[in-house]
């Protein structure tokens, strides 16, 4: 069995290739004229335009599928040398690609073992992308999705055609990959498994470090010591400043912070923030660069953009190329995306699951919220794990909102061991919060809005998980042709 990923040609295989990291690298390769194929029990768009670009798509995970590459599973002797030619003109078992999410019971995993496929973690083949290009890693426990983005999009604009492979989707290159023809590669960097200690680039940015993932991580501590490792292996670490573990713990190269005073390499004066965009006085060792606009809001937004700042001067581009090319980045889907106004009622869409992004979120929609508009948070806990673990900062987060909507616990897989539900954290909300209601499932959600919503608010859908399929059903609801948007 293979110890390294091969891009030479020979097959890549792909146990659940509709997750968004697992498709954004079956992207890449695709667009490498690599054969491509992958297993998926719920097609959507992401596996349905990997199928335009020659991936093939399996939408049943079976040992049959590997049968595509030309060899019998039931065959316990496989000839690596055969002459027999597998799609794409390799003669090579395929390289299997999977998750964290994929166990070992899984029937195309088992076949892979039994035939004896190389084998590889998805942070494998994005460490083996990382390693062959002028690689820009973006790490940390909030922002990566909207930092690696904006990195990227400011790299496009001014002109140096990034390959660019992110956690999220953005409209910008119509999804959440694209393929460049220059050296440079940007890329988010997941701590959530442990696997961020595998990527060495060139440049890394660690934009904070809190602990998010308890079903891998039990303390503090273990999570900062996989930043550490990861720090190691950066030729160049730029961090914010601005979170007192990044400072004290990682030592960062280039630093950024949103405060002067910190004496970082990268700060901001003058910042001004509003309900249509943020703009601040952006300073470089203690010389004005000029103005930086955003259209993204608050100042979590504009910490990542700082970020991107120190990487495109760091990379030699002027403040006028990076300025222009953040000015219009409208950032990635589900990170505070508008879906859509009817009767008066604006739906938003973020992906915030934790304390943290949470405050931050609701923080950046009361900056929005006009005089009198409610701010009604409709929230699906994630895990339950991280909801057991972190209660009582959940039940401190909402303080920005009116009203609190909340549904049951997203499993993402996990079982439940009874330790913990949607309606426990509801009532520990509601010991902090004098509106919050609980409702069982989506199905309920829906219902409860459409009655309840009223013109002038602003409803915000928080989760990592599918409460967002509620807002078109909502929209759907409430819309008639003379009043709608989307």
């Amino acid at each position: 069995m293979s110890n390294s990923v091969d891009f030479a040609g020979r097959p890549f295989h792909f146990i659940g290739i509709g997750g968004i990291g697992m498709s954004a690298l079956a992207y890449v390769l695709a667009k490498r004229h690599l054969p491509v194929s992958g297993s998926d029990l719920r097609p959507n768009h992401i596996t349905r335009k990997l199928e335009s670009i020659g991936a093939h798509i399996f939408s049943r995970q079976e040992a049959s599928n590997l049968e595509f590459f030309g060899t019998k599973v039931e065959s316990k002797e496989v000839e690596l040398n055969s002459q027999e030619k597998f799609p794409g003109g390799n003669s090579t078992l395929p390289q299997v690609i999977c998750s964290t999410a994929i166990n070992s019971n899984n029937l195309e995993y088992q076949a892979a073992i039994k035939l004896g496929c190389p084998i590889f973690h998805r942070s494998d083949v994005l460490a083996a992308l990382i390693a062959e290009h002028h690689s820009i890693a973006v790490a940390g426990t909030h922002g990566k999705t909207t930092t690696s983005s904006m990195i990227g999009y400011m790299l496009l604009a001014a002109g140096l055609d990034p390959t660019i492979i992110v956690g999220g989707e953005v409209n910008a290159w119509e999804g959440n990959a694209r393929i460049g023809q220059s050296p440079y590669l940007v890329a988010e960097a997941d701590e959530s498994d442990g696997s961020l200690v595998k990527h060495s680039p060139e440049i890394g940015i660690i934009t904070n470090i809190e602990l998010d993932h308890p079903d891998h991580y039990d303390t503090l501590e273990e999570v900062v010591a996989t930043f550490q490792q990861f720090a190691n292996g950066c030729k160049v670490l730029i961090g914010s400043i601005d979170c007192a573990t990044v400072k004290d713990r990682l030592k960062p190269t280039i630093t950024y912070s949103l405060h002067q005073d910190t004496e970082a390499d990268y700060s901001v004066t003058n910042i001004d923030y509003r309900a249509d965009g943020t703009t601040a006085l952006v300073w470089e060792k203690g010389k004005a660069l000029g103005v930086l606009n955003l259209k993204l809001l608050s100042r979590h937004n504009l910490s990542n953009a700082l970020a991107a700042v120190a990487v495109g001067r760091h990379l030699g581009l002027e403040f006028g190329e990076i300025a222009k090319g953040i000015a219009s980045f409208e950032g990635a889907r589900r990170r505070f995306e508008f879906r859509g106004e009817v009767d008066g009622i604006t739906f938003i869409d973020d992906y915030a699951h934790h304390p943290s992004e949470i405050r931050a979120t609701l923080a950046a929609a009361r900056l929005q919220a006009r005089p009198g508009q409610r701010v009604v948070a409709i929230f699906q806990p994630h895990r339950y794990s991280r909801t057991l673990t972190f209660l009582e900062e959940f039940a401190e987060s909402f303080g920005h909102a009116d009203l609190v909507v909340l549904t049951d616990i997203y499993s993402a897989g996990e079982p439940n061991l009874g330790q913990i539900s949607g309606e426990q954290l509801a009532e520990k909300i509601a010991q902090q919060h004098p509106q919050v209601v609980y409702q069982p499932t989506i199905s309920t959600v829906c219902e409860y809005l459409i009655k309840t919503l009223r013109p002038g608010d602003l409803a915000l859908f928080l989760g990592a998980g599918n409460l967002n399929q509620a807002i078109p059903e909502i929209i759907t609801t409430l819309c008639t042709p003379a009043t709608a948007t989307l």
